[in-house]
């Protein structure tokens, strides 16, 4: 009989993922994590001696004490080699198996107490041992003719083995065994337990090799030589029976019909999956036509055909949701507003199709995603900037090769539900070429009487949009093609104004960026007057970006002096400003100094807000040539020249020499030449300038004025009031004069700024003059 002894050593450890190394078992791995090269340079200082056991799962790339089994092998380093990408190559042999006692370090590396147990007298077999020994031997020699996996040179080398224990080792490091099965050997440190474990292996192996090698023969016999496909196809249904897992194909047109119901799509889409269903399985299950259908089968069966999230219909809760994310947007939330009030009313209501029309960083698509939110629904968005392939819409025909959906489908399926608010946005940017038109084939997408069916190429069965609120954005309406916008409800967002620049500067984006650089609101202040500066002074836009960038710029260096100079609060203000973001890059007109001859202040709208302009005109003896310079564009020039025509036409009431067409050059100019200007509300202005210039009398410094003039003198409306008012108020500016048929724009423009202006409404040329020029009786008073 052999006695046990037990030996104690301490030694670093490696985990090893996939591999298990037995006594006596000579082979090399690769070594990559950081610990387990530690505790190699260990090993190699300490006599090449290291624990090596194996992980649970190899999945597992940072183990723990809990992750590797108790039970290893002692090994010795036999070689190192270092490989490419900081990786070494190492050749260990087995010496004897060990148990953990405790791990006693687990960085840089693992180290453990480990206790070895030796059997003394091994060489001395008893009878019960020899059989034993010749039993697990003839089991070996079986398993080797069975599995045809292991050369017979292996069997003539183990069969000098005269050890017990060796011999187990020996067998089982050359047989193909999972992990767990290797350990229950590993762990029998008793050789007679050792080797009847392994016998138990061997005939389960020999087991599953015999019925392995009689479906080989059975499947053979079926078939012939040249129906490879099918070959394979009945080996998988032979093993299936012997598992006895009866048609795994079978399982899987089970996993689809389940599928199908809990879909609740319509009948014909039904039926239409049905037969394709059954198509894929009289297929052979390796043919390129089987992946096609199961992805088809997979994508219908994916969409939600009767999904869909609960429209949030309180009101109240809807305009706190649009309030805390956007600052005015009047005509936007309305809308959205009206539309709740009447889902209330009509359930089965189609779902609205929106076009935002406005400028660049308005917020047009954060105006979607708000929506959104205070209808508890779904967001999705599609960009069609540059889209010029009439399948990004439709989807591909199942005849191409790597056919897809379209992306309304795929945005449909990502959305998880059949009435999400799906943005398209920038749909003024769509393209088209040879490869077709998308604008035409978003006509039935946006269309709510057809878009109920709509028809996807791939699908090829019809998908209902109409709950769907489509949401389309846009920089401007002329490059969308009409029968497109005919569908759509537009919405114009104007730029924002100064006002709401600053509101929307103080509630969001002056406590966003403080928040993105590590700064709080005690570290940072920014005066109001510091913020309108900013806007004023620093950026020249219609939305806020520039403006965010700008506090940006003031967060970041804000935040280097804190750093550096161990400030806690840092205060901007229109003093300081220059020093964090340089001079101003844009400058405002101011109203005049004094009463002047022929110059009138106007009133422009721009993309990025209302301006004044500065009309000045001056005469010289000439033959009554007109000039006009400062880059005006065709309609400004029509209107001068229109303006002289009533000039001519009212000399006498006017007091002007009846020959100054004919002794007098007129040159009216307009400052910043580099500017193009165009459009007809400075009309009644240059008008204005001339009759000063002619007259003698100065025109007011606290007027401003906007419109078109008529050759009979009459004030036509025009556009951009709201602006033009507010760049008014920020010039000084005291009165205005407008259009009496722009009454009904005063609405818009802010109650602080009506208190502080007074607005003239004006239907003819004599009320422009008679509030703009000041009389030699008046002059005395300024």
């Amino acid at each position: 009989m052999s006695k046990k002894k037990v030996k104690k050593y301490e030694l670093p450890l490696i985990p090893l993922r996939g591999l298990s190394v037995f006594p006596y078992m000579v082979l090399h791995f690769d070594v990559g994590r950081e610990k387990s090269i530690n505790a190699l340079e260990e090993a190699m200082v300490n006599d090449q001696m290291i624990f090596l056991t194996t992980q649970k799962e190899a999945e597992t790339d940072i183990p723990t004490e809990e992750d590797f089994y108790k039970v290893g092998t002692i090994s010795k380093i036999k070689q190192m080699l270092k490989l490419p990408g900081d990786a070494i190559r190492v050749l260990v042999e087995g010496i004897s198996r060990a148990k953990i006692t405790e791990l006693t370090q687990e960085e840089p590396f693992f180290k453990a107490r480990l206790e070895e147990d030796t059997f003394e007298g091994e060489t001395e077999t008893d009878k019960e041992m020899e059989a034993l020994m010749r039993t697990v031997m003839d089991a070996f020699e079986s398993y080797i003719s069975v599995s045809n996996r292991i050369s017979p040179e292996v069997l003539i080398s183990v069969s000098s083995i005269e050890e017990p224990g060796r011999l187990a080792d020996v067998i089982a490091s050359h047989m193909i065994l999972k992990i767990d099965q290797k350990q229950e050997i590993l762990e029998a440190f008793d050789p007679k337990d050792r080797l009847e474990v392994l016998y138990k292996i061997l005939l389960r192996e020999i087991e599953i090799l015999e019925i392995e090698k009689e479906i080989n023969v059975r499947v053979k016999k079926q078939i012939n030589k040249l129906q490879k496909e099918y070959y394979l196809k009945e080996q998988l249904k032979a093993i299936q029976e012997e598992l006895g897992e009866e048609g795994g194909v079978q399982d899987e047109a089970e996993e689809y019909r389940e599928r199908i119901k809990k879909a609740k799509m319509p009948k014909k889409v039904e039926e239409k999956v049905e037969k394709e269903i059954d198509r894929l399985f009289r297929l052979a299950p390796g043919s390129a036509e089987s992946g096609v259908i199961r992805t088809y089968v997979d994508w219908i069966l994916d969409l939600p055909w009767n999904k869909q999230t609960k429209d949030r219909l309180d009101i109240k809760q809807a305009k706190v949701i649009l309030d805390e994310d956007h600052y005015g947007l009047k005509s936007v939330k309305e809308r959205i507003l009206e539309y709740l009030a009447i889902r209330q009313l009509a359930q089965n209501m189609k779902g609205p199709i929106l076009c935002l029309v406005g400028p660049p960083g308005v917020g047009k698509t954060s105006i979607a995603k708000s929506i959104a939110r205070s209808l508890n629904r779904n967001f999705v968005r599609m960009s069609l900037g540059g889209v010029r392939d009439e399948a990004e819409i439709r989807g591909h025909r199942r005849t191409y090769v790597g056919a897809i959906p379209g992306r309304i489908i795929a945005s449909i399926k990502e959305g998880g539900s059949k009435n999400p608010v799906f943005l398209f946005d920038e749909i003024d940017k769509l393209s088209h070429d040879f490869r077709g038109d998308p604008a035409s084939a978003l006509l039935e997408v946006l269309d709510p009487e057809q878009n109920k069916e709509f028809t996807d190429h791939y699908l090829e069965v019809p998908f209902d949009l109409s709950k769907v609120m489509f949401i389309t954005t846009a920089n401007s309406l002329g490059t969308i093609p009409r029968p497109l916008l005919d569908r759509m409800e537009v919405i114009e967002i104007s730029g924002y104004t100064e006002e709401e620049k600053l509101k929307i500067g103080q509630r969001y984006l002056v406590p966003k960026q403080i928040k993105e650089h590590g700064l709080k609101s005690e570290n940072l202040q920014i005066s109001e007057q510091g913020l309108r500066d900013v806007i004023n002074y620093y950026t020249r836009e219609s939305g806020v970006r520039n403006l965010e960038r700008q506090i940006a710029t003031l967060c970041r260096k804000s935040a280097k002096r804190i750093v550096e100079d161990k400030l806690k609060m840092i205060r901007i203000h229109p003093k300081n400003l220059s020093q964090y973001l340089g001079i101003p890059r844009f400058r405002y007109e101011k109203a005049h100094e004094d009463h002047e001859v022929g110059i009138a202040t106007g009133l422009a709208w721009t993309r990025v807000g209302g301006d004044t302009l500065s009309i000045e005109v001056t005469t010289m003896k000439g033959n009554g040539k007109l000039v006009l310079t400062g880059q005006l564009g065709d309609v400004m020039k029509e209107s001068a020249r229109a303006g002289i025509s009533y000039i001519r036409s009212k000399m006498e009431a006017l007091s002007i020499t009846e020959d100054f067409y004919q002794t007098l050059d007129i040159h009216i100019h307009i400052p910043e030449g580099a500017i193009p200007k165009d459009g007809p509300s400075a009309g009644i202005t240059m008008a204005t300038a001339v009759i000063s210039a002619l007259t003698g009398l100065p025109v007011d410094k606290h007027v401003a004025m906007t419109g078109e003039i008529t050759l009979r003198g009459r004030v036509l409306p025009i556009g951009g009031v709201k602006e033009k008012v507010l760049a008014a108020n920020r010039a000084g500016i005291t009165k205005v004069l407008l259009p009496v048929e722009n009454k009904k724009d005063v609405e818009e423009i802010p109650d602080n700024v009506k208190k502080k202006l007074e607005l003239v409404f004006v239907s003819n040329m004599d009320e422009v003059l008679q509030h703009a020029l000041v009389r030699k009786e008046e002059n005395h008073e300024n």
